[in-house]
């Protein structure tokens, strides 16, 4: 849920899907994304959720990242990120949707060993017709090439914040990718939690 001061390479593409389950629906993500320009990359997806009456597509996502600063090895990157998730259908037959805009930033430590990832930003919900802070912290550790850990916790100004941990496995170096996470929401043990596994796939650059 934190996102990095990354994007993909300039002139290639990437996809990033996952499944979560939580104890009331399972959501499929797709989001793929590439860079036309060299510093901008475009991403456009959505999610599709399964719950008793039915499967719907539930999420569209349009966003664009930059960035400011690149991090380098044992250095910092910084990056800005906007975009909107619409609710094409959802149970009261609004279409709502969000917009929003955020800093991400990036610290390395330990040759990359260690990075820690921090974002800070601005939500705007158009069912609640109200605006809200937002942000999210989170750190990743290599354990042995080519396996990682993650922990992140991220939220809005206002209620209980939400939490995840697990871990990334490159199946290909820097090309493909399989993750797995548990998250939950401080404050609903019983019922906030989800599980997550995920997919990603990176291309070399391809675009002319």
């Amino acid at each position: 849920m934190t996102e990095d001061a990354q994007i993909v390479d300039g002139n290639a593409c990437q996809i990033e899907s996952r499944m979560e389950r939580s104890s009331e629906r399972s959501t499929y993500w797709a989001l793929p994304a590439c860079n036309f320009t060299g510093n901008l990359e475009l991403t456009v997806g959505g999610a599709w959720t399964r719950e008793d009456h039915g499967t719907r597509n539930s999420e569209v996502v349009l966003q664009g990242k930059s960035i400011f600063k690149s991090m380098d090895t044992n250095g910092w990157g910084l990056g800005i990120a906007a975009g909107t998730l619409w609710h094409p259908r959802d149970n009261s037959n609004h279409r709502d949707y969000g917009l929003y805009a955020y800093l991400p930033a990036s610290i390395s430590f330990e040759d990359d060993r260690i990075i820690i990832h921090g974002n800070l930003g601005w939500n705007r919900d158009s069912a609640e017709q109200a605006s809200h802070l937002q942000w999210g912290l989170a750190t990743e550790m290599e354990i042995i090439k080519p396996l990682s850990l993650f922990a992140e916790v991220f939220g809005k100004e206002q209620g209980h914040p939400s939490f995840q941990f697990g871990f990334w496995y490159w199946i290909v170096p820097d090309r493909v990718q399989v993750n797995t996470a548990y998250g939950n929401c401080f404050g609903t043990p019983g019922g906030g939690y989800w599980f997550s596994v995920g997919f990603s796939l990176f291309s070399v650059s391809f675009l002319p």
